[in-house]
């Protein structure tokens, strides 16, 4: 499996992003610059977490219009796996690749911890290295990542099954107590209707190795390149 790692300025998690694909995948990325408008062909895009362009306007406004975008969101129209993290699920959400926004932390505070997620439908290519219902505990580092839609938009995500992830406590209840920022429904992450585009706030690619307290994300990107391997 061959991905491709967007970098605007502010991105920061694009090396742990790369380590984390290359681990599971056992080829280096592409890494490609926001000014470019030639995306090589891969089997996966991925946008990781940072501030990118500083967070000016609203998080992922600038980068979802940099030259780069207009060809990631042309691939993803035509199929080709997408997965956004962090400020990469922001941008995913200014692109209209996914629905929905992310809004400021209920607390108004940066939250970096471990949180709990219980896996909502482990049915898809990015998933299927977890069981539905599986609790996982990986990191969030963010300031906006309250995610918020319209009830509509809710009750069609739920109905499609396109609730990826929510935040939970260690046994698996969806509890207010367990939300670190305040995202409506505890939603962490949201696939798109076709489940080939995934949003995720926390941060799977910062908890692949024993050193980095925990390997619970090791599950999304082996799944990720056993499904396109098959």
């Amino acid at each position: 499996m061959k991905a491709a790692i967007i970098i605007a300025p502010g991105i920061n998690r694009e090396r742990d992003m790369a380590m984390a694909l290359e681990q599971a995948s056992g080829v280096a990325p592409y890494m490609v610059w926001h000014r470019d408008t030639d995306l090589p062909e891969a089997d996966l895009i991925v946008i990781p977490g940072g501030f990118s362009y500083g967070d000016y306007l609203r998080p992922g406004a600038m980068a979802a219009n940099s030259p780069i975008l207009r060809a990631v969101v042309e691939r993803a129209n035509q199929g080709v796996p997408v997965l956004g993290v962090c400020n990469g699920f922001q941008v995913l959400t200014e692109t209209g690749l996914l629905p929905g926004a992310l809004l400021s932390n209920a607390s108004l505070k940066f939250v970096c911890r471990d949180v709990y997620l219980r896996v909502d439908n482990g049915q898809t290519l990015f998933a299927s290295g977890y069981e539905t219902g599986e609790v996982i505990r990986v990191p969030v580092a963010h300031h906006d990542g309250n995610y918020f839609a319209d009830d509509d938009t809710l009750d069609r995500l739920e109905a499609d099954d396109c609730i990826a992830f929510r935040y939970c406590d260690a046994g698996g209840d969806v509890d207010p107590a367990a939300n670190p920022n305040g995202a409506i429904r505890n939603i962490a992450g949201i696939y798109n209707e076709a489940k080939t585009v995934l949003g995720l706030m926390p941060h799977p690619e910062n908890a692949v190795r024993p050193d980095q307290g925990g390997t619970d994300g090791r599950g999304l990107f082996d799944g990720i390149v056993q499904a396109l391997a098959a």
